[in-house]
Parts: C-alpha cells; sequence; structure tokens
C-alpha cells in the first residue's frame, strides 16, 4: 500500500546565515509595539516548544510573525536583493545583504519561522491546549493575519522564489486544518478557510501554466500537502489543475524520449524546461491522489478522460524515468481500471464523443490504445523487489486482456488513434481500410476519428505523423468522396507542410497522401 500523504518540507533561505543578526528595536518601519518585540526575541533566544508553551503566547506570537510579514513584503513588490538569491549565501555576503536588503532578509526569516512554528504545531494533536486550530483560528474562524501570506505569492516581478514556497506551504497547513476530511470536529472554521483555499489553488494552476521547472517548483511542495484533501481535490480539478499536470507529465515523457541525442541533454542543461525527476514524482503523486476521487465523482472521471491522463501515464511507464515514478504510475491507472460509477455523489457525466458512462472500461480502452499491453507485458518478464509493483501489473494485465478480448480490430485502432499512439501494424494496411474506411464517418457522420488523424499529422513524434499520413491517404483511396470530404477538413493544407520535411520516411508518406487527395484515379496512377 502506497503512502496516502506526502511530506513537503522548505528548504533553507539563502540568508538564513544572516537570520540572527536582525534587530528588532531600529526597525520603526515594521510598527511593532514593545510587547510584539518581546515575543519575536523570545522566539529566537528559546527553543520554539518553549515558545508556543501556552495557548495565548502561542496565538501573540504567530500573529506578531504574520504582522511583520504583512510590514515587510508590501504593495512595492519584491526585494531588491534577497528575492534575487537562489543559492545559500556565505555569512559574510548574508549579513552584507542584511545590511543591503533588510526587509528582504527579515521576509525570509518570518516565513521560515512560521514554517517551523507549524511544523511542531502539526505534531500536535488538535485536542491538545496548544494546536494548530488554538494558533491560526480565534472562535472558529480563520484569523484574518492570513493575508500577508496571499500578498507574497502575488509579488509582481520575477517574485521570491524562497518566500513565495514558503508562504504557499505554510499558508496550505493553516487551511488544511479546517476542512472537515482532515479529522476536524469543528462546524464554522471551513466557511472562512474554503475562500482562501480557492485562491491559494487558484494561484497553482496559475503556476502550473508556465513551462518552467523554477514555475514547478514553487508550486511541488504544496500540491503535495494538499493532495491528501479531497475539498482541495475538487478544487483543483475545478481549476482544469489535473489538466496542467498532465501537460507536464506530457512533456517530460516527449523529452525521456529524446534524450538520447547529445544537444538535447546539452540543451536542457542550459534552459530551464521542465520538471526535474522528483518533481515529476510529485506531480504524478498528486495525480494518483486524485485517481481516488474517481468513484465518487463523474466530473473527475470526465477530467483524466479529456485531460488525456491516461496515455500520459503510459508514455511515462514505457518512458520509465525513475521506478518510483513508474510505481507510482501503474498504482493511478490501476486505480481507473478498477473504478465504477456506483457511488457517483454528482450529476452522472457522459463521454460526448464516446456516448456512454465514463468508468474503469473507458480507462481500459484507452490504455489499450496508448500501447499499455507491450509494456505491462514486457515489465512482467522483469523481477521487481517492491510486491506493490507485481500486484499492480497482475491486476493490470487481467484487466487489459480482458477487455481486449471483447474489442473489435476498429475498437482497437479508434482508441490508438484517440490516444495518439500510432504504432505500424496490422491497423494502419490497405485490408483494413478496405473493411474499416466507411467507419471513419462515426455514429454522428462528423468524421471525429478522421479529424484526430489530420491532428496528429502535426504530432512531434515523426513516426506518428507518417501513420496518420498513411492512414489519411487511405481513407481518401477507400471512401467515396473521399478527396473533397479529406480537402474540406484542412488535410491537404495541413500535410503539404510535411513534404519537405527532413525525415525522409515521414516526408514519403505526406506526398503519398497529398498525391492521393488530388489524384482523381490513384490506384490508376499507383
Amino acid at each position: 500500500m502506497y503512502q496516502t500523504s506526502f511530506t513537503a518540507n522548505l528548504p533553507a533561505s539563502p540568508v538564513c546565515a544572516a537570520f540572527s543578526g536582525i534587530q528588532w528595536d531600529p526597525l520603526d518601519r515594521l510598527r511593532l509595539t514593545g510587547a510584539e518585540k518581546s515575543l519575536l526575541r523570545s522566539g529566537e533566544d528559546n527553543p520554539v516548544d518553549y515558545t508556543l508553551g501556552n495557548t495565548q503566547d502561542a496565538f501573540l506570537y504567530v500573529r506578531a510573525l504574520l504582522k511583520v510579514l504583512a510590514e515587510a513584503s508590501g504593495p512595492s513588490g519584491p526585494s531588491v536583493k534577497v528575492s534575487k538569491l537562489r543559492e545559500i549565501q556565505p555569512v559574510e555576503d548574508a549579513l552584507q545583504n542584511l545590511y543591503l536588503d533588510i526587509t528582504g532578509v527579515v521576509t525570509h526569516y518570518v516565513i521560515s519561522k512560521l514554517y517551523e512554528v507549524i511544523t511542531c504545531l502539526r505534531e500536535r494533536k488538535n485536542d491538545s491546549d496548544v494546536s494548530m486550530v488554538a494558533a491560526f483560528y480565534h472562535q472558529d474562524k480563520l484569523i484574518d493575519d492570513w493575508r500577508p501570506l496571499l500578498r507574497v505569492l502575488h509579488l509582481g516581478g520575477e517574485g521570491d522564489p524562497f518566500a513565495q514556497r514558503g508562504a504557499a506551504l505554510c499558508l496550505a497547513y493553516i487551511l488544511l486544518v479546517a476542512c472537515p476530511s482532515q479529522g476536524n470536529t469543528l462546524t464554522t472554521e471551513y466557511s472562512s478557510a474554503k475562500e482562501p483555499l480557492a485562491a491559494l489553488i487558484s494561484w497553482i494552476t496559475s503556476r502550473l501554466q508556465s513551462s518552467l521547472g523554477e514555475s514547478v517548483s514553487l508550486v511541488t511542495p504544496t500540491l503535495t500537502a494538499l493532495a491528501n484533501c479531497p475539498e482541495a481535490r475538487q478544487i483543483f480539478t475545478k481549476n482544469g489543475g489535473i489538466g496542467y499536470i498532465v501537460r507536464h507529465l506530457r512533456s517530460n515523457s516527449t523529452k525521456s524520449r529524446a534524450l538520447a541525442s547529445a544537444e538535447f541533454l546539452a540543451k536542457s542543461r542550459r534552459n530551464d524546461t521542465g520538471a526535474s525527476v522528483q518533481q515529476l514524482y510529485e506531480l504524478c503523486f498528486c495525480l494518483w491522489a486524485m485517481t481516488y476521487d474517481c468513484k465518487s465523482s463523474a466530473t473527475i472521471r470526465a477530467a483524466f478522460t479529456r485531460d488525456g491522463a491516461v496515455k500520459s501515464f503510459c508514455d511515462l511507464i514505457s518512458s520509465a524515468p525513475r521506478e518510483k515514478v513508474v510505481r507510482v504510475a501503474l498504482s493511478a491507472l490501476r486505480n481507473l481500471a478498477e473504478c465504477t460509477s456506483d457511488d457517483d455523489t454528482d450529476e452522472q457525466c457522459t463521454d460526448l464523443e464516446l456516448g456512454k458512462v465514463i468508468d474503469g472500461s473507458v480507462f481500459l480502452t484507452e490504455m489499450i490504445g496508448s500501447g499499455l499491453v507491450k509494456s505491462v507485458d514486457l515489465m512482467l518478464e522483469r523481477q521487481w523487489g517492491d510486491p506493490d509493483i507485481i500486484d499492480d501489473l497482475n491486476v493490470l494485465c487481467k484487466l487489459l486482456r480482458k477487455n481486449y478480448k471483447d474489442m473489435t480490430r476498429w475498437d482497437i485502432y479508434e482508441a490508438e488513434v484517440n490516444s495518439g499512439s500510432l504504432n505500424w501494424g496490422i491497423l494502419h494496411t490497405e485490408n483494413f481500410f478496405q473493411e474499416n474506411h466507411r467507419k471513419l464517418e462515426g455514429g454522428d457522420g462528423k468524421f471525429r476519428t478522421l479529424k484526430r488523424l489530420i491532428v496528429l499529422t502535426t504530432c512531434d513524434d515523426d513516426c506518428v505523423a507518417a501513420i496518420a499520413c498513411y492512414d489519411i491517404g487511405e481513407f481518401v483511396r477507400c471512401y467515396p468522396n473521399g478527396r473533397l470530404i479529406a480537402k474540406q477538413l484542412g488535410a491537404k493544407d495541413t500535410v503539404m507542410r510535411l513534404i519537405n520535411h527532413d525525415n525522409v520516411e515521414l516526408q514519403r508518406h505526406a506526398l503519398q497522401c497529398v498525391s492521393k487527395i488530388m489524384v482523381q484515379n490513384w490506384a490508376a496512377v499507383h
């Protein structure tokens, strides 16, 4: 059984060596009272457990820290120097930054201290005298002092990676204790935390829209912290979060297939263009956690189907970036394969193209189309030390073979096209299209499969694009008036761009496809 929660850690601040040099008395710009300065000094001189010794002290200390953050991270944007630092600074350089950019150092100090406080409080139960609830909630409602944490997330310019990563993680842990799924027994807290939670998740999804690895690293600690919370997962799904994660997984699986090129390796080292293996694992972990909501939510099942999550998992397994990534991807696929629509708490949701309720059989069809049968067969031949991997492989193998037996050749072809995983074989031959060309019309006559093939001619995978060109050409050759239909759908213009492609095989199939579209009697010419 895999872990159902993820410990997200905050690395040290680049200027942590300067924290001991902070003097609170001269910092009049922070507008601290004498009592607040005394609390802050006590927090530096004593272990955090001592500072949080009673409810009143803990509550006041947390509010003092948040007040400092509010004053230090004002509306002027990120700090001048500290926000630009990425590596841990030597003591001398850190102290120099304390002199040159005091507000930047103070901001990092407060974030670090808040994280330390939260880590200590999270180890205590909510019914203890001093807990997360006691420190951050008053009269069963979230204290208003949390807002500077959200402000830090929306710093202008290039932002402040350490402060933003830390503020997001602290805010996530503060809000999680209000969620009913986390064992909270108080009734009025979640209503006060729901809007801040939605704002936090909105920021996460906005960062995931970027393809830069640093943007991903800002949010993965927070995302993994929230992954065990159903309330957060529902909000994340509504914000399109599944699609953003899938895009990063797809991007990295594509790069994994291209990594044989030394030139590509050199380029990837020079440019920050994607998630690291650890970030990849964390993103997979978050998607895996969301597969547990599939049995109760048709909306989430629809998102997994719409956003191509199955294809991304299958690609990761075939490219095998690391065993831990493969392990969590296999478990996610098993959850999808076994999900049903029996326990839905929201409205039934059907796939408009498939015209049926989305459940495990739909996901299994996607897996077959993505080539998972071959990957599972190959993996079963290997020796695995993890019994969970063996169990998942055996279950998936059994389910895939059962589903495969119930599928016609056309079903398999359609699944392959929808997944975008085209491979040369009996499904891409003259005989196949002579028997099945009319099925490209679709049940509604909208030629969805043909349209999908046209899209696949623009695929980055040259082999997939070449097969798509061949299939379009065979449709044109076999289907009555296929030439006109292909032209109307834009096939000619799209494929024409590939005639001068660097890949000779793709160039050849593109030329043949265009010729079939343009020549009245291809059979006579051929």
